[in-house]
C-alpha cells in the first residue's frame, strides 16, 4: 500500500500534466521555445511510480529530465523525495532547494528557483500542520513567489506572463500539500489567480535563434571538474547534475557536434537527446487556428502534438511503459518503442488516473467557453464514463459536450481532424457538433497487421493462434467499429494489403471522389509513404491525404509493421 507521501507525489504529477499545455504557451524564458510543460511532464513522470525504491526513482529522474525546467525540477525532487514524514519536510525542501540552485551554472531568481526558496523558507519557519489555515498560508507564499517572477526577470515582464516553470511548481505543490494534509477543498482557479499573466502579449517578439537544446547522460571513471567547467562556460544555459558515476548535462549550443566531441573525451555518453531551438521558436510563434468550439480528444486517435498545436486541440494521453521507461504516449519516441518491441522487451499501456482526467476537464473548461470532447470508443476504454461522471457534477451550464465516437486509432483521428478543420470555417457551434456526428457515421478504418504475436501478448488473441498464424505468414486485417475490433480479412503479403485497401476505397467512392484519407504508419514510414500513399494519390489525385504515425497505444497492441487506412467522403 502506498504511503500518504507517495500518493501526494503521484497526484501532484498528474495535476501538473493536466496544465502542461498552458505552461508551454507562456514559456518565454530563457528562450521562447514553448516546451516547459512538455519537459516537466516528461521529466517528472517517474514520480508516478513511487512505490519503487527511492534510489531507482532518482535514477529515472536523471535519465528522464529534459530542458532547463525539467532538469532543475528533477534535481529539486532528488532532495525533496527524502521526506517521508512531516518532520522531515523542512530539511527535504532545503536540500532540494540547494540541489536545484547548485545544478544551474548561472542561476537567476524569477524562475522555479524562487518558488523553491519560498517553500524552503516557509517550512523552516512554520512547522507542518494538517489544517486548512496552514495550507492556505503555504499556497499564499507560493502564489506570491510566482507573481514576483515578472519583476525579477525583465523578459517575463515584456511578455506579460509569469515564469512557466515557477507556475508548474506552484501547481504541483498546491496539490501536494492539499493531498498530504487531506484538505481536499477546491483548488484556486489558475486563470483567476494569475489573471492577465497567462497569455503572451502581442507586442512580445522573440528573435529566431540558431542552436540546439542538448540533454546528455555521461558516465565518468572520475570527475574531471576542470574539463566540465570548460564545457559549461561555452553556454549561458547549463545545468549539471552529478549522480554516482554519472553526470546529467543540459545546455544550449550552436555546435552540438563540437560539444559531443568534447564530452566523448571526458567519458562515455550513455544518452544523447537534442532539439533544434530555431524550429521550436518558430513553432512557438505560430498561433493555433481558432475554431467555433474547442476540441478535446484522446491521443489514441493518432493525432500528433504538432496537429494539436496547429489546430488548437487538447490531447489526453494514456501511458506507455517499456523496460524502465514510462511516459505519456505522445512524448514516447516511436522509433525507440518499436525497436524495444522487436527486441522482445515487455511493453504495456495504462490509462491516466481518474484524478488526472478530471484535472484536464477542469482546465479546459476554465479556459474555453464551449468544449467538444470527441472520446475514444467506450467499448475500448472507460474514458467516456469518466467524462460523463465529471460532467454531471461539474457542468451545470452544459458547456461540455461529450460524444462517444465508437472509434479508435485512425478512425478517431480522421473524425477529429476533419471536425477541427470544419470548426475553423464556421462560427456555429451546433453545426460543428452535427458535423462530428455525421463523420462518425461515415468514417471507415482498416488496420493491416504484420504479426499476430503482439495481439497475443496483450491478451487479445490466443498464443497458439498467433503462433500458427505467423508461421503461415497470415497478415490479418481488422476494422475497429462500435462493436470492437473485427477481423475483416487476411492476406499473405504487403501487396495483398495494398490491394485490399484500394478495393475498399473503390467500393466507397469510385475513382472521381475527393475523400479525406489518413494513412497511419508504425516503423514502416518509407513503405507507406512511397508505395501506399503514391498508389492512392494516383487513383485519387484530388484527395487530401494525411500521413500520420499510428497512435502508440495502438502500436503497442498491434506491433511493428502495422499500418492503417481511414477515410471520409468529401461531403459528410
Amino acid at each position: 500500500m502506498k504511503s500518504d507521501f507517495q500518493k501526494a507525489f503521484i497526484s501532484s504529477v498528474e495535476r501538473l500534466s493536466a496544465w502542461s499545455d498552458v505552461l508551454d504557451d507562456i514559456n518565454v524564458f530563457p528562450v521562447a521555445d514553448g516546451d516547459t510543460g512538455r519537459n516537466l511532464k516528461t521529466s517528472l513522470t517517474p514520480l508516478r511510480y513511487l512505490g519503487e525504491d527511492r534510489e531507482k526513482i532518482v535514477n529515472r529522474l536523471l535519465v528522464s529530465a529534459r530542458g532547463n525546467s525539467g532538469n532543475i525540477a528533477a534535481r529539486f525532487f532528488a532532495g525533496f523525495l527524502t521526506a517521508d514524514s512531516y518532520e522531515l519536510l523542512p530539511q527535504a525542501a532545503k536540500t532540494g532547494r540547494d540541489y536545484a540552485w547548485q545544478a544551474v551554472h548561472n542561476p537567476v531568481p524569477g524562475t522555479m528557483l524562487t518558488v523553491f526558496d519560498a517553500l524552503a523558507d516557509f517550512l523552516e519557519k512554520n512547522y507542518f500542520e494538517a489544517s486548512e489555515k496552514y495550507i492556505l498560508n503555504i499556497v499564499d507564499a507560493l502564489e506570491r513567489a510566482v507573481k514576483s517572477t515578472p519583476q525579477l526577470l525583465p523578459k517575463l515582464k515584456q511578455a506579460g506572463v509569469v515564469d512557466s516553470g515557477a507556475l508548474g511548481m506552484y501547481i504541483f505543490l498546491e496539490e501536494f500539500f492539499k493531498n498530504l494534509s487531506k484538505q481536499r477543498s477546491q483548488f484556486r482557479p489558475i486563470n483567476e489567480t494569475f489573471n492577465g499573466m497567462l497569455a503572451v502579449l502581442p507586442s512580445f517578439q522573440e528573435e529566431t535563434d540558431e542552436g540546439y537544446c542538448v540533454d546528455m547522460v555521461v558516465h565518468f571513471d572520475d570527475k574531471p571538474e576542470d574539463k566540465i567547467k570548460k564545457l559549461t562556460e561555452c553556454s549561458d544555459n547549463v545545468v549539471v547534475i552529478p549522480h554516482q558515476d554519472y553526470l546529467k548535462i543540459h545546455l544550449h549550443t550552436t555546435s552540438k557536434n563540437e560539444v559531443k566531441h568534447q564530452v566523448e573525451s571526458l567519458g562515455d555518453i550513455v544518452q544523447w537527446l537534442d532539439d533544434d531551438i530555431g524550429i521550436q521558436i518558430n513553432d512557438f510563434k505560430q498561433h493555433p487556428m481558432e475554431g467555433a468550439i474547442h476540441i478535446m480528444t484522446d491521443a489514441a486517435g493518432s493525432v500528433t502534438r504538432e496537429d494539436s498545436r496547429q489546430l488548437g486541440i487538447t490531447l489526453l494521453d494514456s501511458y506507455i511503459s517499456a523496460g524502465d521507461t514510462s511516459l505519456p504516449e505522445t512524448l514516447f519516441s516511436p522509433s525507440e518503442l518499436y525497436q524495444t518491441m522487436r527486441k522482445g522487451i515487455k511493453v504495456s499501456t495504462s490509462q491516466a488516473s481518474i484524478f488526472e482526467r478530471h484535472q484536464y476537464y477542469q482546465r479546459v473548461m476554465d479556459q474555453y467557453p464551449k468544449v467538444l470532447y470527441l472520446c475514444v470508443g467506450s467499448i475500448y476504454t472507460g474514458n467516456y464514463d469518466v467524462a460523463m461522471e465529471w460532467k454531471q457534477k461539474n457542468d451545470p451550464d452544459d458547456r461540455f459536450t461529450i460524444i462517444d465516437t465508437t472509434a479508435a486509432s485512425g478512425r478517431l483521428g480522421t473524425i477529429v481532424l476533419a471536425t477541427a478543420k470544419h470548426s475553423t470555417k464556421t462560427k456555429d457551434q451546433s453545426a460543428v457538433i452535427k458535423f462530428a456526428k455525421r463523420a462518425i457515421h461515415k468514417c471507415e478504418e482498416y488496420v493491416f497487421l504484420d504479426k499476430l504475436k503482439y495481439l497475443a501478448a496483450g491478451g487479445r488473441l490466443s498464443k497458439p493462434g498467433a503462433f500458427f498464424g505467423d508461421m503461415l505468414h497470415v497478415k490479418p486485417i481488422i476494422s475497429p467499429t462500435a462493436e470492437g475490433a473485427k477481423k475483416v480479412g487476411a492476406v499473405r503479403n504487403r501487396e495483398g494489403q495494398l490491394g485490399f485497401a484500394l478495393e475498399k476505397l473503390e467500393a466507397s467512392f469510385g475513382e472521381s471522389a475527393s475523400p479525406f484519407i489518413m494513412l497511419e504508419y508504425s516503423d514502416n514510414h518509407g513503405w507507406v509513404n512511397d508505395t501506399v500513399k503514391k498508389s492512392i494519390e494516383a487513383r485519387y489525385p484530388s484527395s487530401e491525404i494525411r500521413l500520420q504515425p499510428l497512435s502508440l497505444t495502438s502500436g503497442v497492441h498491434m506491433g511493428p509493421g502495422t499500418w492503417g487506412l481511414s477515410f471520409l467522403p468529401e461531403v459528410v
